[in-house]
């Protein structure tokens, strides 16, 4: 498989994955509005939000109001009580605090009901995402995979959803209720005193600008934490990940090295912005404690005159608290929405990647191929201006085994490819039984053909399980005898559990020579027409490769076998062997036919014997 190995993106060390959360979206209006619309099925849960939000929220303002009166009463019965002319009603004050008391339990149920509609609608969006990546990916063309890294793809469907989901729960909830509560608090001020209301308005200006002074230098600080974070993830990654290799090559020092000088700019960065964050705070409480003062002393001199009460002096100081608290809300709702729409720009880049058809009109409907394959004229590139494979042409009987061979990045694996219709011909065809693979169903042409790669994939689960996972109504005794026939019954017999041990996520608790042989199991538990073995005995030790390879040819007898390996040895019984040179087939026969020809395949034969024979 070599031969694609220029296309794939390679990852060095330290290369992060991921989407870090100072990332700002490239066009931030237009993944809004995709939002937007892709919201549109929720509108009139988001309608209830809003309406529960601003009731809460509202609810909530009234509160210091009331609260006021109460104070208002308590303050006039004791003057009244120090002057001898009467006492304080405490009933009266006992019915405003009950109704303060019952005016801030309905604005805490209208909160919960807000937030419990809100997280249902962020689950079911998260949900409908994640739904929608995985359709994806399975009608994504395999050339999108193969020119970017499996960290990559799947940043998309966890840490990109994952950021979508918790800034718009935060931040709509948040907007919604810091925009009211400035506004309602504006108002229930305003119509306690208006001059006092200009100079605590004051403040706003004022908070804004240090605000935005200290998100300006702290947002670089952020963006370079996030980056430098996903850098030393991705370091660690790959150095625990290849910890032989690292010790194999005394590499500790420069991995220990290169970690260290990522680790102090992490330090640098991390620093810096959670100090400026830091300040938020702090600037914020001394702006309000300049409104607080001033509230204080300007509302003394009215109260003193008689134009407000004590208790609006105490109502307003609570309202100016509430007016400067949302504004550094509102500050931490944009970062938020950045966030959110870097997030869902790449979801949506994603989902709006190109796809290939899985179905054609009037699809060919044979049910179980006999197995005659050919390639007429097949010109294939990656890249229409860079064809690599030319004018190949071969014919394939029902039955036979065909072994394709050759140098490293002749064209192999590529073929078999185009056969799986993992893409598609630039020219030419492929035809199964006399029909064009672009007839069929992609499904229904994959349902006939099995194979085995070099690279083993097996998932956490039981062995029995991933046997079965080529045919998933296979019976324990079809699952046994598929073990035996890939001389893997006696292995897995001594396993704890024998069937029903569970293989670990990395399979790491067996040889990569026993997955090797549980993958030629599955693939002949399968029971497919048409076989295709890529370097499939390339793991195992030689002992194994002889049963294994006796094995196989019992197996492939009736079916029609392609078979790529470098090892000549093991193909010297194939009906037809075809040399493969850049691209193109450079000879066919037999064994025998291509050694009396004295060309390419009896060179390279010699080759290994020699090699062998040293």
């Amino acid at each position: 498989m070599a031969e694609n190995n220029e296309r794939r993106p390679q990852r060095g060390p330290g290369m992060g994955r991921g989407m870090g959360a100072g990332e700002k979206a490239k066009d931030f209006k237009g993944t809004i509005k995709k939002l937007v619309a892709y919201l549109a099925n929720y509108k009139i849960a988001l309608l209830m939000v809003m309406i529960f939000a601003a009731v809460s929220t509202i609810f909530n303002i009234w509160g210091p109001k009331i609260l006021s009166k109460a104070i208002t009463e308590l303050f006039t019965g004791l003057v009244s009580k120090y002057q001898g002319t009467g006492g304080i009603n405490f009933d009266k004050i006992g019915q405003i605090l009950l109704f303060m008391l019952g005016l801030y339990l309905v604005s805490s149920a209208f909160g919960v009901m807000q937030g419990w509609i809100m997280s249902t609608i962020t689950q079911k969006v998260t949900y409908r995402m994640r739904k929608e990546i995985s359709e994806k990916i399975n009608r994504m063309p395999m050339n999108y995979f193969e020119s970017r890294t499996t960290g990559e793809v799947l940043s998309r469907i966890t840490n990109d959803v994952d950021t979508l989901g918790q800034s718009l729960n935060q931040s709509i909830t948040q907007l919604i209720t810091s925009t009211f509560t400035v506004i309602g608090v504006i108002v229930m001020m305003l119509s306690i005193s208006l001059p006092m209301t200009g100079i605590s308005i004051l403040i706003v200006p004022i908070s804004l600008v240090l605000i935005l002074f200290v998100v300006k230098f702290s947002q670089k600080h952020f963006a370079t934490q996030q980056k430098y974070l996903g850098i030393i993830n991705g370091q660690v990654e790959e150095t625990v990940g290849g910890y032989n290799i690292v010790h194999l090559f005394n590499d500790e020092e420069n991995a220990l090295k290169e970690f260290t000088e990522q680790n102090e700019v992490l330090f640098k960065s991390a620093w810096k912005s959670q100090f400026l964050s830091g300040l938020m705070q702090p600037i914020m409480n001394f702006v309000g404690n300049l409104g607080y003062v001033a509230v204080a002393i300007i509302g003394g001199i009215f109260a003193y005159n008689g134009s407000i009460t004590v208790g609006d002096i105490q109502a307003f100081i609570q309202y100016v608290r509430n007016l400067t608290n949302p504004i550094a809300q509102l500050a931490q709702v944009s970062n938020m929405l950045q966030s959110m729409a870097a997030a869902a720009e790449r979801v949506f880049e994603f989902l709006n990647e190109e796809e290939e058809a899985q179905t054609v009109e009037n699809p060919v409907k044979v049910g179980k191929v006999s197995g005659m394959v050919d390639f007429d004229h097949v010109h294939f590139g990656y890249n229409p201006d860079k064809i690599i494979i030319n004018d190949f042409s071969s014919h394939v009987d029902p039955g036979q085994t065909v072994a394709i061979v050759g140098p490293t990045g002749a064209g192999k694996t590529t073929m078999v490819k185009l056969l799986m219709r993992f893409y598609d011909v630039n020219s030419g065809a492929i035809k199964i039984d006399g029909y064009n693979i672009k007839d069929f169903n992609r499904a229904d042409l994959r349902e006939n053909i099995g194979m085995v790669l070099q690279d083993t994939w097996l998932f956490k689960g039981t062995i029995m399980d991933n046997l079965r996972y080529g045919n998933l109504d296979a019976t324990d005794e079809e699952v046994y005898a598929a073990a035996k026939a890939a001389h893997v019954h006696h292995f897995i017999e001594t396993l704890p559990g024998g069937y029903n041990m569970v293989l670990n996520e990395e399979s790491s608790n067996i040889s990569q020579g026993q997955k090797q042989l549980l993958t030629i199991a599955r693939a002949i538990l399968a029971d497919k027409p048409i076989l295709i073995l890529d370097e499939a005995t390339s793991s195992v030790d030689t002992r194994t490769e002889v049963l294994i390879q006796n094995a196989m040819n019992n197996l492939m007898a009736g079916r029609t076998s392609f078979v790529i390996a470098h090892r000549l040895s093991t193909i010297k019984d194939a009906d037809k062997i075809l040399y493969m040179q850049d691209g193109d087939i450079k000879e066919q026969g037999t064994h025998e036919e291509l050694l009396a020809q004295g060309g390419y395949y009896a060179a390279l034969y010699n080759s290994q014997f020699e090699e062998l024979a040293g």
